[in-house]
């Protein structure tokens, strides 16, 4: 399964954390085949493809950390379809221990670049897209690796359905200044929510709960499409 091109900036860091223990290493071998996408680089799929089904409401998270906000997303929504993105593998693990115990089946997996998936899917076929707590790549030398930048709002324009919810949420204020200013600068999308205070649907993650303990206020903000 191919990343992007090499000739592309990446967009993620480590592949691979600790040793996992043996309950997720165990679920890497049995579950993660049954979930995980496979794609070619310039290959096109469809939702039913992906869930052998025909799919009603489709959400995407990118970049989904240890996987808690996305799992209890499918398991309050269980007659939606989820995507999770997410390269780091320790993460991807993260999220089948809670798939497995909650016995959710929604969610499928691409353990990849998300610019690969995202040139796969539909035009105008995703309900919702959740980028939270994204790598913010700090240094000025690296900001073309942050997700959020013109060429994926491209990618993410394409793909959401008019009136679609993409909500992003960062605790590092020189992401939050780069997201708003990318964000309102896009024809694409108009603003809907911006706060501090969480959304009223809002699920905590468990990088907002270092944030906080930290010391660090969180920004959460939902655009729409267009």
């Amino acid at each position: 399964m191919p990343a992007a091109s090499a000739s592309v900036a990446k967009l993620f860091g480590r592949r691979k954390g600790r040793p996992l223990r043996t309950r997720k290493s165990g679920l890497m071998e049995t579950l993660f085949p049954k979930l995980v996408i496979e794609l070619q680089e310039g290959q096109r799929t469809s939702y039913a493809e992906i869930f052998q089904k025909p799919v009603r409401v489709a959400t995407l998270e990118i970049g989904f950390g240890g996987g808690e906000h996305l799992a209890a997303q499918a398991k309050a929504n269980p007659d939606d379809c989820f995507i999770g993105c997410e390269p780091y593998l320790n993460g991807v693990a993260s999220l089948l221990d809670h798939l497995d115990a909650d016995g959710t089946q929604n969610v499928r997996v691409f353990n990849n670049d998300a610019r690969v998936l995202l040139d796969a899917l539909p035009d105008a076929s995703l309900d919702k897209c959740f980028v939270l707590f994204a790598d913010p790549w700090p240094k000025n030398r690296h900001a073309e690796r942050r997700f959020i930048g013109r060429e994926n709002l491209v990618r993410l324009a394409r793909v959401l359905k008019p009136g679609a919810l993409l909500r992003l949420a960062s605790d590092h204020p020189t992401l939050v200044e780069w997201m708003l200013f990318t964000m309102d600068g896009c024809p694409d999308f108009r603003n809907v929510y911006a706060s501090h205070e969480a959304p009223v649907d809002w699920i905590q993650t468990r990088y907002q709960e270092k944030a906080i303990a930290a010391g660090r206020k969180p920004y959460f903000t939902d655009y729409c499409r267009i």
